[in-house]
């Protein structure tokens, strides 16, 4: 795909045009329409697969007979194979373009649900998981891709704010949607239809976003490419504060949050469906206003990276609850983790707006491979650790369970927030150090009157 015009557009209403030459330029309402509209559904729709285990989670588990474990595991290998296919993806898009790169990938993700509709044992359902994340994995990256050559990089915090929104949406229908849904058919057929809808949206990319013209970036070899990214200081000390919060976001409201309701909380499900789904329309919401006082913050001199840093600050004191098992309101911490959770897809707007064009698919795709791994790390690792007391009579581990893995992942979090603290604080002492006596005569000295 060729590079944007590096010229931001004069007015908002309109969005600059990759080879400005030969193509022409859009207004605002196009791009919104045939660009970020058709790549929002796909995450949308991705957003739902991902965390629609949530409320499956009692169905599965009376179908399957599955431990906290077995369960985790088989939630998880969505984001296993969602990181596996991160750098392939990213050359992918660099190289193909989004157009090209989703209508194959969210083909195989449609299969993926088709076979999970049709499991009949834990290994099968574990293989069409996994494919169902090998096809979805490029969703947000794609539309990440399309919106950054799209549209002027000033406006890419609260553009990307709008798409963690859509998949916040897509999160709120995993929830009571579904569950209402499961009134008129069961899982299976569950899954038949959103197989159905995953292949017409690959479509529906494929027919509406524009073709761009233009030769395609020419990039070095891979390895030279990756090591550009990770050589990156924005995208180290980005990664170094915000990858494993994010990570543990993912990890925990896909799946143990609706487990944590039902079993410290002891809430029915009617009542963890309807928290889940306030749960995550919350989300819509936080991710619209980190987005947009985002760009605020930045117009009056405020970096975005401190933005995050008070963010996730925030974020582990809601977890502290979760440890300390703060009992006035149960339903309010679950809000609140989805709620508060959404400041950590703030960093994929630094990324955009930091590193070069041509390799914003690669590392998008490279932040988004540490993230997944990590969350299928969290996501398993925390029904390993639930799994290590003995549940009750009803099948609901105790909240010690809870609060041992709420206080692993608290400790884990801790140190990218603190060395990022210390950090900022020896920048600012070495901006605030007074110059050397030699350098400030010279700064003194009046200039030379010229003879």
């Amino acid at each position: 795909m060729a590079e944007p015009s590096q010229t931001p557009p004069d007015t908002p209403g309109t969005c600059t045009m990759p080879d400005q030459a030969t193509t022409p330029r859009l207004s605002g309402v196009a791009v919104f329409f045939y660009v970020f509209l058709p790549f929002a559904l796909g995450h949308y729709l991705s957003s739902l697969l991902r965390n629609v285990n949530a409320v499956l989670a009692s169905h599965l588990v009376g179908a399957l007979a599955l431990t906290p474990g077995e369960l985790g595991l088989l939630t998880s290998a969505f984001f296993f194979a969602f990181a596996l296919v991160q750098l392939p993806a990213g050359i992918a898009l660099d190289r193909y373009g989004p157009r090209k790169v989703q209508l194959v990938m969210m083909l195989v993700g449609a299969l993926g649900a088709l076979l999970f509709s049709r499991g009949h044992d834990f290994a099968q359902l574990v293989v069409a998981r996994a494919i169902m994340g090998f096809g979805l994995g490029g969703c947000f990256m794609a539309a990440v891709k399309a919106v950054s050559t799209w549209i002027t990089p000033s406006r890419l915090p609260s553009v990307h704010g709008y798409l963690i929104a859509v998949g916040g949406l897509g999160a709120a229908t995993a929830t009571m949607p579904v569950r209402q849904a499961l009134e008129y058919t069961d899982w299976r057929g569950l899954f038949v239809m959103l197989a159905a809808l995953t292949a017409c949206c690959g479509l529906l990319i494929w027919l509406l976003c524009p073709r761009t013209t233009g030769p395609a970036p020419k990039r070095g070899p891979l390895g030279q490419a990756l090591r550009e990214v990770f050589r990156a200081p924005v995208f180290r000390t980005t990664a170094s504060l915000v990858l494993i919060p994010h990570a543990v976001f993912f990890g925990i409201q896909g799946l143990w949050i609706g487990r944590w309701l039902l079993d410290v909380a002891l809430f029915p499900d009617d009542a963890v469906a309807y928290l889940l789904y306030m749960g995550m329309a919350a989300v819509i919401f936080g991710a619209i206003a980190v987005g947009m006082i985002t760009e605020w913050a930045g117009r009056r001199g405020i970096a975005p990276l401190d933005m995050a840093a008070a963010g996730i600050g925030v974020f582990l004191l809601v977890q502290l609850a979760f440890v300390v098992s703060y009992q006035p309101s149960f339903q309010l911490l679950s809000v609140l983790f989805t709620l508060v959770g959404t400041i950590t897809g703030i960093e994929y707007a630094i990324i955009a707006q930091s590193m070069p064009k041509e390799l914003t698919g690669r590392a998008a795709t490279c932040l988004n491979l540490l993230i997944f791994i990590a969350a299928f790390v969290v996501q398993a690792g925390f029904g390993l650790m639930v799994g290590w007391w003995t549940p009750d009579a009803a099948g609901h581990a105790p909240a010690v369970a809870y609060r041992a893995a709420f206080a692993v992942l608290l400790l884990v979090q801790l140190p990218g927030l603190v060395g990022f603290v210390l950090r900022r604080r020896r920048q600012a002492a070495a901006s605030a150090a007074p110059l050397p006596a030699a350098l400030a005569a010279d700064e003194e000295e009046p200039p030379a009157t010229p003879t």
